[in-house]
């Protein structure tokens, strides 16, 4: 039974357990440093002695209050394209740049008279071949959406699409069905001066990808689905404050646990709000796993029992409106002992509030951790191998593959020599998951395949299996988008996991072309996220990861069943 008080600040109530005694002594001494105010100053030396990449990466704490004067050039932006006919906007983007406005899309989704959003940010060939056949060109416009400018996936969308609006629109003018949101400077804005954009958002450079919801980059789709830009900034204004201790807590908790080997971030949300947790996990991941270190963000993870658990594992819960159906779980999982931090919500609108307090958090868990939460230092390698292996296949016509260890009804398995079942590879795999005092494996399963209802709830089932017989956390993540949210602390953190790579064969393929306003060239959509798939692989290995690659073929979901009966 855990009689410990409780931290409560604000609409953030912690219980910690046998954890209590030690963060409450750890955030003591973070106040008496006056830490919180130091990182609003924008100090650097809160996280490293180099300030390279902190010092041009900390506009995101004025983003409240520097966004609210934009807002009306926004609003403006958006009757325009109203009056113009538009009703539907596509998203094109990756990462930071598509993460947050799928939360906006998926949470609130478009008011009446505003746009329909989607968003695209899989480079699988038949979810672009199918945003193709829904979209009437006439009535869309496309967002280019990418702080860097350059990034692969982003510009391959603007090429494939830009040549397919010219096609499909009578006048020919396709650039006026094109916005962009980027650095100033970049190669997109160039590209979009060029080819006639409707209009360029400029950011400012100072704000990195994760940390860019309260920006053009999230601020600008919102208000194309009809959300008030100036509420939005509001809410979130309210959760600037210094005195307000509840970021700053959260962000100490989340970092000492994590150094007492509870690394595993366990997010609990209502269904209402389940979106969010993909945004977090970008956030989480890819500022903390670094450097020997990190924290593991669990999302999507249906609660379990006690018993399920390790003893790695920091919740975090969330209710809305009073009320969830986990409360009865969650009050398990602290009488047992978890460490568990509570976070009720009044209403959707607090959402706004809750970005900039998980920004904050992680800010002070990376000085607790002693890492920079605001680059990425791994991030290029698979970035790196992929390149080589596209630029050897428009050479060769091939993407060059070793060939599988074995295959079994029609699986074809890529692990260690001398095995003859999925079975027994998937033992040794497992049986790799490193335990012990303060460790603690996971698996992450990286889902090279199109994503829809059944093979999302195959993959939760497997995911699950895995946990119940092994007691590890799961993660599972579609490829190659979580390249960029998680594939950063894969391979910068402790290197416990062990991961499941699957692949499979698409039953179509589409051609993206050269450069923007030609014709189809070598390179498909199918190429590159086989080159990622490769090239990510290859990453993990080189970092001494154990990795299993299953490749399905092209029936995906009789092979995720299969996979789930051979664990």
């Amino acid at each position: 039974m855990n009689h410990i008080a409780p931290f409560i600040e604000g609409n953030l109530t912690a219980r910690l357990g046998p954890l209590q005694d030690r963060i409450h002594a750890a955030f003591t001494e973070f106040e008496k440093k006056n830490t919180l105010n130091r990182i609003f100053n924008g100090e650097y030396r809160v996280w490293k002695e180099d300030p390279n990449e902190i010092v041009n990466r900390m506009a995101w704490i004025q983003c409240p209050q520097k966004m609210i004067p934009r807002a009306s050039e926004i609003r403006t932006f958006v009757d325009t394209v109203r009056s113009k006919g538009y009703d539907t906007a596509v998203l094109l983007g990756m990462g930071g740049s598509s993460l947050a406005p799928g939360v906006f899309r998926e949470i609130y989704g478009p008011r009446e008279g505003f746009f329909d959003l989607m968003v695209l940010d899989s480079t699988d060939p038949e979810a672009v071949a199918e945003l193709t056949r829904r979209i009437r060109f006439p009535k869309t416009l496309f967002i280019v959406s990418t702080k860097s400018g350059s990034t692969v996936e982003t510009l391959s969308f603007m090429k494939y699409f830009y040549a397919a609006a010219r096609q499909a629109l009578k006048d020919g003018d396709a650039g006026r069905h094109f916005i962009a949101i980027t650095d100033p400077g970049s190669r997109l804005e160039r590209i979009a001066v060029d080819f006639g954009f409707l209009k360029v958002f400029l950011n400012d450079p100072d704000i990195g990808g994760r940390y860019s919801v309260l920006s053009y980059f999230g601020l600008v789709p919102a208000a194309l689905l009809g959300l008030d830009v100036e509420a939005v900034l509001g809410d979130a204004l309210s959760a600037t404050n210094p005195k307000d201790r509840s970021a700053a807590y959260l962000g100490v908790a989340v970092g000492e646990s994590a150094r007492m080997g509870k690394d595993k971030l366990t997010l609990i949300l209502p269904s209402a709000i389940e979106p969010f947790g993909a945004w977090v996990e970008q956030l989480v991941a890819e500022s903390l796993g670094k450097e020997g270190t990190g924290v593991l963000p669990v999302v999507g993870e249906p609660v379990g029992p006690p018993e399920v658990y390790a003893d790695d594992r920091f919740f975090v819960h969330f209710r809305l409106n009073g009320k969830d159906s986990a409360d009865a779980s969650v009050n398990a999982l602290s009488e047992a002992g978890h460490p568990v931090v509570a976070i009720a919500l009044k209403g959707l609108h607090e959402l706004s509030g809750e970005f900039f307090r998980w920004m904050m958090a992680t800010a002070v868990a990376g000085a607790q951790l002693g890492v920079n939460p605001f680059d990425q230092p791994n991030v290029e390698s698979a970035k790196v191998l992929a390149g080589e292996m596209v630029r050897a296949f428009l050479k060769t016509g091939r993407l060059s593959e070793t060939p599988p260890d074995f295959t079994e009804n029609g699986i074809q398995v890529f692990f260690r020599p001398g095995l003859r079942s999925i079975e027994e590879a998937l033992t040794q795999c497992f049986g790799s998951i490193r335990k012990g005092k303060g460790i603690r494996g996971y698996v992450g399963i990286h889902a090279y395949l199109k994503q829809d209802r059944k093979t999302d709830d195959l993959l939760q089932s497997l995911r699950t299996r895995i946990r119940d017989r092994n007691r590890v956390a799961v993660t599972v993540g579609y490829g190659p988008r979580f390249l960029h949210s998680t594939g950063q602390l894969h391979k910068g953190d402790a290197g416990y996991g062990v991961f499941l790579q699957l692949t499979a064969d698409s039953a179509e393929d589409v051609a993206i072309p050269d450069e923007m306003g030609q014709g189809n060239g070598k390179l498909t959509f199918g190429i590159l996220k086989s080159a990622q798939a490769l090239g990510d692989r290859q990453a993990l290995l080189n970092a001494g990861r154990t990795v299993i690659r299953l490749h399905l073929s092209r029936n995906v979901i009789d092979g995720i069943q299969r996979l789930i009966a051979s664990v």
